[in-house]
């Protein structure tokens, strides 16, 4: 198959989790659309290119329109596939975030090779849009906190259960206690099991995230001593369940693996 030479122009971005693949589109520095699919490991590489060119189709973005393709990914299993399935869709070999990629991303990390392609990719995306320091949380399949400081270093964070691992482990593990929708009920204090569930499963992790804000800024000295105070952003398929019931001052942005990777693409575009 003869493919494109990557260059300037609309990129096909693409960062697979454990639970969705998010794709998106950027034209220069716009971002086109943000969709999820669903990580299916039995899939092939012909039923994710059909998936691909079926939100493509939906923006009305042909192959040929797109220059060049990047993807992260958590499930290494499927790195391959993923590749193979972009170069049937649009025609062009996709750059892999990993070894030998430039991110411009100093990680201060006992084992930096270890830092999830996704926590390097959001990390990447809040410094340029937001500055540094900064908090990112990304809740997905697990909810993850990345730290950088004023220096724009990636100096750790902490990685909870995701909403939707806990809500499956309760249920799966209780007898009475049935599976739910995820939102918010009218109050924390509930009075009935379903209301109860959505009270400990929404508002708890709204807390949880506030009290880790608190304690990670409190630990990192940001906003004391000359240092300036963080930013805090959140990303991610669950933020805008759990993010709005947060106390904490925190900017919602589900652009933002995307804008990450684009980011990135640029820095090593031939």
């Amino acid at each position: 198959m003869k493919t494109r030479k990557n260059e300037a122009g609309m990129i096909l971005a693409i960062d697979m989790g454990n639970t969705n693949i998010v794709v998106g589109c950027v034209d220069n520095d716009r971002v086109i659309f943000e969709e999820r699919l669903s990580t299916d490991p039995s899939k092939t590489e012909l039923e994710y290119a059909i998936g691909f060119k079926t939100v493509l189709e939906l923006y009305n973005i042909k192959p040929e329109d797109i220059k060049g393709s990047i993807i992260s990914s958590v499930v290494p299993s499927l790195v391959n596939i993923i590749k193979e399935s972009v170069i049937k869709t649009v025609g062009v070999v996709p750059m892999i975030v990993g070894p030998g990629i430039k991110t411009g991303l100093n990680i201060l990390m006992d084992q930096p090779r270890q830092v999830g392609s996704d926590l390097i990719v959001d990390a990447v995306g809040a410094i340029h849009e937001y500055g540094a320091p900064v908090i990112i949380i990304d809740l997905g399949t697990a909810t993850t906190i990345s730290v950088v400081d004023e220096k724009a270093n990636y100096i750790g964070g902490a990685i909870l259960p995701g909403i939707r691992v806990s809500h499956d482990s309760l249920v799966s593990r209780t007898a009475q206690l049935p599976k739910i929708s995820l939102e918010a009920p009218e109050k924390s204090i509930a009075k009935n099991t379903v209301d109860c569930m959505k009270s400990g499963l929404v508002y708890g992790n709204a807390a949880c995230i506030d009290g880790m804000i608190r304690r990670l800024t409190r630990e990192a000295g940001f906003g004391k001593n000359g240092k300036p105070e963080a930013k805090v952003v959140a990303t991610g398929g669950l933020a805008s369940v759990v993010i709005p019931n947060c106390e904490e001052k925190i900017i919602e942005d589900p652009e933002l693996l995307i804008k990450g990777l684009k980011i990135i693409y640029d820095k090593n575009v031939d």
